[in-house]
């Protein structure tokens, strides 16, 4: 892996941008647009194997952003790909709709025997596709029919997919334009912490008691425990509790949509295991296809009321998931593995914490759990400044939050310990360097020392992330 020299004090200089390649040519000839990531990391990436990736021109990088939380166990794990092509070779049937095949069938049995049955979770599973997104808009769509009610309930700064229904949920005022539809029959309300210490289903409850708040009595609720996308800000156990008994003593779904933070991304398979709170309906998505597209619903069972072909998606039977999505449950077999996520996280944090604590003048704010912790910087621009440093540097981080002012750190859940310190080392050194450029670039005129070219840090709008 490419390191620059390191200076006297022990931080980096940044190595000069990488200019685009002719083989990024193609992709601004031909892709549209609307593509957002390779902007943050222009480069053509052709390999990668657990928690490193390479490029066309050999460049290695410590990933600390697992393809937006796809990969929470890493780029082509090992027992994924032996049983990928065990399963091709022997010409095992790779799209069925939803017909009965052995890929499902194993995966079912696997699913219910190391995720449900341990955690005394009576689910059924409803394959709803490809993306959260997909199982969000089945999950709505059957509190709805249940309920005979149309209003649904989420939350500020909330993320919950990019088709229609799932954009009227979600909280990004980007999403809320005329041009994308209607958004009736939806009220945003304040998550956990977004008004201080005030506990804000105190709000909700008051607006489902009074028949004069202009809240109708809705069909759903719909959260995330852990609201990565939204800026990592991680719901307390007090108030995931309370909000499951207004649902309960209201006859209103739940859904929990862990798209995100689920599959072990908070140290539990589920981010809402240690609050003891069970949804009606949770949204399963991201790494639960073991890097292969996959999103299912987990439904209650007395509340799986669907009829037959009531809700489908083409791609609800794609058995190449389903072989790799079984794999990848291996590691939950490992009783150690939830533990050693855990004692990662504590890592990461106390890292963060350590960056924070040296730029204390920036005001900085750590916040996450598990292995998902974002660094609150304040601003986007700054935020975008680190990210592309640190892409410089050999590391890939990525923003969060309704201004991109956090940078979320989501490494995988299996990185090794000597180079998960590693790439926190690239971090603290990026942060440092773009805090103290800041520091001077603030100075009077009289007092700004002359800056070297290749260690300016250019500056650009910040750029508004999916997922």
């Amino acid at each position: 892996m490419y390191f620059p020299k390191m200076r006297a004090n022990g931080s980096s200089a940044p190595k000069a941008e990488c200019g685009p390649s002719k083989m990024s040519k193609t992709i601004d000839r031909l892709e549209s647009n609307v593509r957002c990531y390779s902007r943050q990391f222009p480069t053509v990436f052709k390999s990668a194997a657990g928690s490193r990736l390479s490029d066309e021109e050999n460049r290695e990088y410590i990933d600390f952003f697992c393809a937006s939380g796809t990969q929470n166990y890493g780029h082509n794990p090992p027992q994924v790909c032996r049983a990928l092509i065990k399963y091709i070779q022997a010409q095992g049937i790779q799209s069925s709709l939803d017909m009965m095949t052995s890929a499902k069938v194993e995966f079912l049995n696997k699913f219910e025997q190391t995720i449900l049955a341990p955690r005394d979770l009576e689910y059924r599973i409803q394959f709803t596709g490809s993306a959260g997104s997909e199982a969000v808009e089945g999950a709505i769509k059957l509190a709805r029919k249940q309920t005979g009610r149309s209003h649904v309930i989420a939350f500020s700064n909330s993320s919950h997919g990019h088709s229609l229904g799932a954009l009227s949920l979600s909280g990004s005022q980007q999403f809320h334009s005329e041009s994308f539809g209607s958004h009736n029959n939806v009220t945003h309300l304040p998550f956990d912490g977004y008004i201080g210490t005030l506990d804000t289903c105190e709000l909700l409850e008051k607006m489902l008691e009074d028949s004069g708040s202009g809240l109708p009595r809705p069909a759903a609720v719909i959260l995330e425990a852990v609201q990565i996308a939204g800026g990592v800000h991680v719901a307390s156990t007090k108030w995931l509790r309370r909000i499951a008994n207004i649902c309960k003593q209201r006859d209103i779904r739940l859904i929990l949509d862990d798209s995100q933070a689920g599959c072990g991304r908070t140290g539990q398979f589920f981010s809402f295991e240690q609050s003891g709170v069970k949804p009606d309906i949770v949204c399963l998505s991201k790494s639960l296809g073991g890097g292969l597209p996959m999103s299912i619903n987990l439904i209650r069972r007395d509340l799986d009321t669907w009829k037959s072909g009531e809700h489908a998606s083409t791609f609800r039977g794609n058995n190449l998931s389903f072989v790799a999505a079984k794999a990848v449950l291996e590691f939950w077999d490992n009783p150690s593995f939830e533990f050693e996520v855990l004692q990662r996280g504590t890592r990461i944090k106390a890292m963060l914490a350590q960056i924070a604590k040296t730029n204390c003048d920036f005001d900085l704010n750590v916040r996450g759990r598990g292995m998902i912790w974002g660094l609150d910087v304040r601003n986007g621009i700054v935020a975008q400044e680190i990210i592309e440093l640190a892409f410089r540097r050999g590391l890939l981080v990525s923003s969060a939050g309704s201004h991109q002012q956090v940078i979320r750190c989501q490494p995988a859940l299996n990185i090794p310990n000597d180079l998960l310190d590693q790439g926190l080392e690239i971090l603290r050194h990026c942060v440092s360097d773009v805090m103290q450029f800041r520091r001077t670039i603030d100075k009077p005129a009289t007092a700004m020392p002359v800056v070297n070219a290749t260690s300016a840090i250019s500056i650009q709008p910040p750029v508004t992330l999916p997922g």
